[in-house]
């Protein structure tokens, strides 16, 4: 019995000794986050301690400047090279309590409206009544620190003196015309010892105020800017690079208020991308970009007129663009490979500010001698779909339409065997039919001198570059021989969006009916489908005689397509007439124009009937 007694009391003693695991950890989280918690705490007390330390540092030193300036004649209080002139330093940095403080002090002359302002009623003569002095001190090094700002002014102690110098009232506005307040304002004259150089910003108005400047000729270099904003500067007369400025240098005239305006706004940015009329892309292409707004001229000078190339994925981001309308061309170089055939939305674009606009430049293999034809509303200047392009010169006319896109074959002499069109002189497959004779046209095949009775060619897969609209099919010699028979070219259509299922079908979307006139209407029933092939029936009653077929082409529209241009290329130099017309609007007939380079543009503007 003792010794049961003994093992019970010594396993409750043992017990009492020690902490579990989970106790221990417990304790250890317990007390790291009641140390964390006053570690935080010391450190945000040691941090505010600082801060305000250094607040009433900066505080001290604007005082002191402040004072500085009450103390000065009043001819003094000025900046060295600024409006007012004195003996104070824009920008100044002094060292205290270990900390740097940069210190800027602004100077402005103030034409209080008590006594009448200059130009106003009453016309106040002596315009500068008295100086307003802000001063600003920054701490250089120090973080999260709100800058110290003191204001003052300063008043003659005497009456107004007589006035000899001028005003200069520089006004900033965006492109809705609305003020924009906080924009940096440099002005520079060169011709003063020392030279004159002051930056200021504008108030909620939008305005930056210069009294008591001293009369210069053309020679006050004002510059306007803003953080995410396009800028405004004005340029010297005279300069090689830009003879005769639109805004030049400013002039300030004793008595006299200069006016001047700057516009600014938010930087937008274009995406151009280089494609062909069916979508496939077009990279390295090689483009200038100008903008409508002018520096100069006499020759004119543009503000924005720069070359660009875009990339192997054929786009080209460019960004920090100011608002405006901007151009797209392609030069005629050695290097070139492609003529510009139009551009979505039709160019010039207009380029909002703060936005992003996508362009596609719609660009052809060069060919000698390229016209691009814009047709315009000229009401609106939006552009016009449908309107029937015709030229000539002399030959026979050429007609396409705007807003639709053309594929063409004109040769088959590459054979059968392919799927896809790439190569434009192949096809897909055809039963006795030859293109040897002429050399790149469809015939009937002949044995022993006589021809078969019937054959077909069936075409590779044109692809629109996305689901679109078919318009109508054509084809050259429109005229078949006698002997071959009525209807001896027929042709049936077939359009998908899986590239797969070919149902050949002729006008009325049935397969027992043929396209047999150039020119018809290939019905709504393909519209929304982007692959098309096309399949070619010949027939003869005789074997001496067989139709031929020399050129095969079809409207569309797609993604790619501009819509109001049309381009004509592999023309001769001369001149020739241009025909264009829509329903509704007023015709536009035989306007004279000359092919005078490797390519042009010529803009046409309809009127509403």
């Amino acid at each position: 019995m003792c010794q049961t007694m003994f093992n019970i009391n010594f396993k409750t003693k043992i017990n009492k000794k020690g902490f579990t695991l989970i106790e221990v950890l417990v304790g250890i989280f317990v007390f790291v986050v009641v140390t964390g918690g006053v570690l935080e705490a010391y450190y945000v007390l040691i941090n505010s301690a600082r801060t305000s330390r250094l607040k009433m540092s900066a505080t001290l030193i604007a005082n002191e400047q402040i004072e500085i300036v009450r103390n000065l004649p009043y001819l003094d209080v000025g900046l060295v090279g600024g409006i007012p002139s004195g003996i104070l330093e824009p920008d100044r940095t002094v060292t205290k309590d270990g900390a740097t403080f940069n210190i800027n002090t602004t100077v402005r002359n103030v034409d209080d409206v008590f006594d009448g302002t200059l130009g106003g009623t009453p016309n106040d003569l002596s315009p500068a009544d008295y100086k307003l002095i802000d001063v600003e001190v920054i701490c250089i090094t120090c973080k999260n620190f709100s800058p110290i700002v003191l204001t003052t002014n300063i008043a003659p102690k005497n009456v107004e003196t007589d006035y000899s110098n001028g005003v200069l009232s520089i006004n900033v506005f965006d492109a809705l015309g609305q003020p924009v307040d906080g924009a940096t304002i440099n002005v520079i004259n060169s011709t003063f010892n020392p030279q004159l150089s002051l930056s200021d910003t504008t108030g909620i108005q939008g305005t930056l105020q210069l009294i008591d400047v001293v009369p210069s000729n053309q020679s006050y270099q004002i510059a306007v800017s803003k953080a995410g904003f396009s800028s405004e500067r004005t340029y010297a007369p005279g300069l090689i690079t830009n003879p005769n400025p639109i805004k030049p240098h400013a002039t300030v005239a004793s008595d006299q208020i200069t006016q001047i305006s700057f516009s600014i706004d938010r930087l937008s940015s274009l995406n151009i991308s280089t494609v062909t009329e069916t979508c496939t892309s077009t990279p390295n292409i090689g483009f200038n970009l100008r903008g409508s707004k002018i520096l100069g001229t006499n020759p004119t000078i543009y503000k924005y007129d720069i070359n660009h190339t875009t990339d192997p994925n054929a786009l080209k981001t460019i960004s920090n663009l100011e608002w405006d309308t901007y151009s797209i061309f392609i030069p005629n170089t050695s290097t070139s490979t492609h003529f510009l055939a139009g551009t979505l939305p039709i160019s010039p674009v207009s380029l909002l500010p703060n936005t992003t606009q996508n362009i596609k430049a719609i660009v052809k293999p060069k060919a000698p001698n390229g016209l691009l034809v814009s047709v315009k509303d000229s009401g609106t200047g939006l552009s016009v779909s449908g309107a029937d392009v015709t030229i000539r010169n002399g030959g026979l006319p050429k007609t396409l339409t705007t807003g639709r896109g053309s594929q063409v074959q004109s040769d088959w002499s590459g054979g059968d065997g392919q799927i896809d069109m790439y190569d434009e002189t192949k096809y897909f497959e055809s039963y006795n039919i030859s293109v040897d004779s002429p050399a790149g046209d469809i015939v009937i095949d002949s044995v022993l001198g006589e021809y078969e009775i019937d054959g077909y060619l069936e075409s590779s897969t044109f692809d629109t570059g996305s689901a679109g609209n078919f318009y109508n099919i054509n084809w050259l010699p429109v005229d078949q021989p006698l002997a071959s028979g009525p209807n001896s070219v027929k042709f049936q259509i077939a359009t998908n969006n899986d590239k797969s299922t070919w149902n050949y079908v002729g006008p009325d979307g049935t397969s027992v009916t043929y396209f047999t006139s150039s020119g018809e209407t290939l019905g709504s029933f393909h519209d929304g489908h982007r692959y098309l092939r096309y399949k070619v029936f010949l027939h003869t009653d005789t074997s001496t005689s067989t139709p031929n077929i020399s050129n095969i082409s079809f409207g569309f529209t797609s993604n790619c397509v501009p819509s109001g241009q049309v381009f004509f290329d592999g023309l001769s130099l001369g001149d020739y007439e241009l025909d264009v017309s829509k329903n509704g609007y007023n015709s536009v007939l035989a306007e004279p124009f000359s092919v005078s380079e490797p390519w042009q543009e010529k803009v046409i503007l309809m009127s509403v009937e």
